[in-house]
This record gives C-alpha cells, structure tokens and sequence, in this order.
C-alpha cells in the first residue's frame, strides 16, 4: 500500500525558488523594440533568443546549433509543419528533465494517441462546468480577503494565488497546501538553468502524485486525477510515467501561465480606462478583451522546436539539427499582421488569430480552461469592485521579462 508524503517533508524551506526563477525569465522591461529589430533582418536569424535579454547561462540548450524565427507566417510555419519541426528533441533537455515523459515532449503517433485521451478530459462543455464549481468558490474566497479594505495588489492579493488554487481544488487537495505546491512547481522549472533544486522539485512532485492516484484509484471520486485515471480513447488508458509528468506540467501549464495572462489582462484594462469602463458596460465585450491582452502580451514569448531534416523556412536554409527560437511574441506583434501591433486595444480587428497558445497539433491543450478562469475572474472583478482604478499614489504596473512577463504589482483602489 502507497503511503502519501506528508507536505510539510516535502518542502525545502531554504530555498526560494521564485527568485531565482526572475534571472530564468529575465527582468526586462520591454523586449519588444530588440523583438522588432530582430523581425527585420529576416524571418530566421542565428543564435538564441535568451542571449538577446540576458547573461544567465543556459547550462542544458546554450551550446546547441540554434535560430530564432520571427514573424507570423514564419511562426506559423514551424508550429504547423510538425513532421519536420519535432517536440521531442527540442524539449527532452529542459521541460523534459522537469516534467518526465509529458505530452510536450512527444510527436506523432505516440502524442496524437495520448493527446486523445487528455483532451476528453479537457472538452469546452466538461471545463465550462468547472466555472461555478471550481473556478468561482477560489475567486470569491480570495477577494473575500480584500474587498473591506477598499484597495488592493491584485498581483500579491488575487492573481498569483488563484490559477494555482483552481489546480488543488480540481485534484481536491487542501487550499493550505497551497505554498508548498506552487514553490515546488516554480522550483522544478530551474532545471534549465542547473539549478540543483529543479530535478529534487520534479522528483518530490513525483512522489506525491505517484501516491495520490494510487489512492484516486483505490477511491475515486468526481476530481480531475479520478477521472484522468479511469478516461478512456479508443480503448486506451494513460500510462502512470505520462500522468504524473502531466500532472507535474498542470502546475505551471494551468497555473503560471494562467497567473499571467490574467495579470496582463487586468494591466491592459486599468491602464486603459476607456476600454475597461467598455468592457464594464458590456460584458460582452469580455473574450475579445481576452485575446486582446493574450495577443498583446503572451504569457510565453518564445518556444522551441527541432529541425529533423534539411529545410527552409521563408527560403532561408535550416540545417538538419537545428534548434528552433519559434519567436511567439514576434508573430503576435507582426505588423503585417496586427496594425499599431505594440497598442493595446480590445477593438482590433480580429481577421488574425494570436499564437499565444501556439498553434498545430500542441495547440495548448488547456486553453478552454484558461479562458473560462480569466472570464470568471474579470466578471467577479467587475462585479465586487465598483469604480475600479489604479491607486494614485503607487507606481503605475510594469510588466518585466523577456520569456514569461508580468507585472510583479497592480495596486488598485475601488468603493467599498
């Protein structure tokens, strides 16, 4: 019988993984005019798109051949043509020594067959019953912690917490869990830059969910982990290696990037009070303001694919062995594109489709939920918070990095 480990052995109280994490992703202010001029020296250009922001080695991908891709029809390019463009290669020595053996790290077939059976878990109408259940008791308890006191940092307060306390409640663990879990999820993502603490983190991780669904399976319920235990393609069930290395991924997949998303989201709306008192009006205007703010500030500004033979891309030459910089913010602000592509506005045109959750078959599995965790937290937002505003006499939000932006601070004020 699997004895579950006790939390509070699990953590390494010496370490604060989300400081080191900011020299990971860079404290950039605005990469965009470097991402630019990049842009215009052609579709593909020698080196590393890390190098271009910061000194902080790259101890498992800095001496491989690599190339950064820009623009959107570049970008598309990689991202559709997965034959040639893999995952597995291009992921084994950084997400791969994070997470295990998950659905990134895989090509066709093995990943269209796993990808089937996850994305029964992960049906627009199956996460969309996830909104009132889930999704709402976490926001409600969080702002139930600020909405007396008139103002707020909706960073520290609200958004950094919640994605990742959707997470537990969907795996049905004890919100107080809650710190060591997100530490543990921000540390194993340090692998990349050989940070000893990165495999101990994945392993710890690991052991947990390795005994949590021994124990699903002896008592399922209605949570995620039961169901992605007992869900069934074709005939087919997950593996335990691949479920627990989703699992592993489910933290910062369903949670980081969630937790800035939803930041920039609030950024772009509050530093543009004509269009945050729109989308107050007329809440209608809600998914367009969504997409907006993922066009205009991704969570992820760049990921990686492998060339597995000769090819070209644009009528540039990539060499078989190729590492590939497949630039998403620079396809999210092309101004072939998106006119006036570095301004926030929830009215553009939207002929053009953002790749903030890529594109082709490793389209971001998780975006349904995302998009259902964002709606229910600005609605709950405009709901509770009446004449929402910046505070006056805090610093203006700053959105910093050069991998994975977000403010670290949205100070607020609004009628109590």
């Amino acid at each position: 019988m699997t004895v579950m480990p006790r939390l509070e052995d699990l953590e390494d109280k010496s370490f604060d993984p989300f400081l080191i994490e900011k020299l990971s992703t860079g404290d950039c202010p605005d990469p965009y005019p470097r991402i630019h001029e990049l842009r215009e020296q052609g579709p593909v250009v020698e080196g590393s798109y890390r190098k271009q922001f910061t000194d902080v080695p790259d101890v498992q991908m800095g001496h491989l051949p690599q190339v950064m891709v820009l623009g959107y029809d570049a970008v598309m390019k990689v991202l559709t043509q997965p034959e040639i463009f893999r995952n597995k290669e291009a992921f084994e020595h950084n997400l791969g020594r994070s997470f295990g053996n998950t659905i990134t790290v895989m090509d066709a077939p093995i990943h269209t067959r796993y990808r089937k059976i996850f994305q029964k878990a992960f049906l627009p109408q199956v996460v969309a019953q996830w909104g009132e259940t889930v999704v709402d008791p976490v926001v409600n308890r969080l702002m139930g912690e600020f909405l007396g006191r008139g103002e707020a940092d909706l960073i520290e307060e609200f958004t950094h917490h919640y994605p990742f306390q959707v997470i537990y409640a969907q795996v049905e663990l004890d919100p107080a869990q809650a710190p060591v879990f997100h530490k543990l999820a921000i540390a194993q993502i340090l692998s990349s830059i050989g940070a000893p603490q990165g495999p101990e983190a994945s392993t710890k991780l690991g052991t947990f969910f390795g005994a949590l669904l021994a124990e699903k399976r002896r008592n399922p319920g209605t949570d995620l982990i039961s169901h992605l235990a007992t869900v069934e393609a074709d005939g087919e069930r997950l593996p335990d290696d691949v479920l627990i290395s989703f699992l592993r991924q489910l933290m910062n997949a369903g949670g980081d990037t969630t937790y800035r998303g939803t930041s920039v989201l609030l950024t772009g709306l509050l530093t543009h009070p004509d269009q945050l008192a729109a989308v107050t009006a007329d809440r209608s205007l809600i998914p367009q303001a969504i997409d907006e703010a993922l066009r205009w500030e991704g969570p992820v500004s760049s990921t990686f694919r492998y060339a597995a033979q000769d090819t070209e891309i644009e009528g540039v030459p990539i060499k078989a062995g190729t590492y590939i910089n497949t630039v998403l913010a620079s396809a999210n602000r092309d101004p072939r594109k998106f006119e006036n592509p570095d301004k926030f506005d929830i009215f553009r045109s939207r002929s053009t489709r953002h790749v903030a959750f890529a594109s082709g078959p490793h389209l971001c599995i998780g975006q349904h939920l995302a998009r259902v965790e964002m709606t229910r937290a600005l609605n709950a937002i405009l709901d509770k918070l009446p004449n929402l505003r910046l505070a006056p006499d805090k610093p203006a939000p700053a959105i910093k990095g050069h991998l994975l932006r977000v403010p670290e601070h949205l100070w607020v004020r609004f009628d109590r």
